[in-house]
């Protein structure tokens, strides 16, 4: 049995553009598009497990929603679409940043309110490939996640703290995990009710609570906040492509760092994130000089 709700945008609204950001690769088992459109969301939430559909419908988005933590889900539904984020608090100060921000008035920036859901990717995600980090994501939710409630087939619901704790090392080494990032993910759910607090504090509170975990630095914070908190200023940093985009982007020059990444963004302070979002929405990007970085197996080390 499903319960349902539907929410109005006050103006323009970019759905899929939003929601993208929660996906981690094309076989992440807690994210679906179907076929018709829909996004489907599989979360752990304070109430339980939960799966919600969201759909357009004209100018509405309806949301139906199953499981235990369904309330929970269409509770934090405006949330999750980026009805507390305020666009309009944003001035563009670049002329390519313009262009981007007037070819994408839907773009929202949306809040889950669930700091776990969205750490333990991250932390997968160090120091790594995308396809690595998106093949361990989709490894481990397969084998110790649950079933998703509701019609979702094959999605699932990543495992709780306690699951995660109990995950024998091989199982970390058979989805391509080292030590070092499984040590600080199973450091976080130690004290996974402490982390989840930091969905209610400022930036510069939550990036410090996440930050107490060794193994979780700015980087990792950062991309957590993003969509845990919504937070329009959680720019990334110690990124291995971002400053070179956003140095390329504004200034046509190649070999950005973080601190002139920084520097270039400062006239957004306070809305970096965004500036940030909207850089890489222009696609002015440079130009791949160096090969791919091979995918490495761990469970040949």
């Amino acid at each position: 049995m499903s319960v349902s709700r539907t929410w109005t945008p006050s103006g323009p609204y970019d759905l899929a553009r939003n929601l993208c950001v929660l996906q981690r690769g094309p076989g992440d088992p807690a994210f679906r598009v179907g076929g018709d459109g829909a996004f489907w969301r599989a979360s752990r939430t304070p109430e339980g497990p939960g799966t919600i559909r969201i759909a357009r419908h004209g100018g509405d988005i309806e949301a139906h929603a199953w499981g235990p933590g369904a309330q929970w889900l269409l509770d934090g539904l405006p949330s999750l679409l980026g009805a507390d984020d305020d666009p309009s608090d944003f001035t563009p100060c670049h002329r390519l940043v313009h262009e981007a921000h007037r070819r994408n008035p839907g773009l929202r920036l949306i809040r889950t309110g669930l700091v776990l859901e969205s750490l333990i990717p991250s932390i997968l995600e160090q120091k790594v490939t995308s396809d690595e980090a998106y093949r361990a994501w989709r490894l481990l939710l397969q084998r110790h996640g649950e079933p998703a409630p509701g019609p979702a087939e094959r999605m699932r619901v990543m495992p709780d703290p306690r699951a995660w704790s109990l995950i024998p090392s091989w199982e970390w080494h058979k989805a391509g995990v080292d030590s070092k990032r499984s040590a600080t993910i199973l450091r976080a759910v130690r004290v996974a009710r402490r982390l989840e607090d930091a969905a209610a504090m400022d930036l510069a509170a939550a990036s410090a609570r996440l930050q107490l975990i060794p193994g979780i630095g700015p980087w990792t914070a950062a991309e957590t906040l993003q969509r845990s908190n919504g937070t329009p200023d959680a720019v990334t940093v110690g990124d291995l492509h971002l400053p070179r985009i956003v140095g390329y982007a504004l200034t046509g020059q190649r070999g950005t760092d973080d601190a002139g990444m920084l520097e270039l963004l400062a006239p957004y302070a306070g809305q970096r994130h965004r500036a940030a979002r909207l850089i890489l929405l222009s696609g002015r990007t440079p130009p791949r000089r160096a090969p791919r970085f091979a995918v490495r197996d761990f469970r040949a080390m």
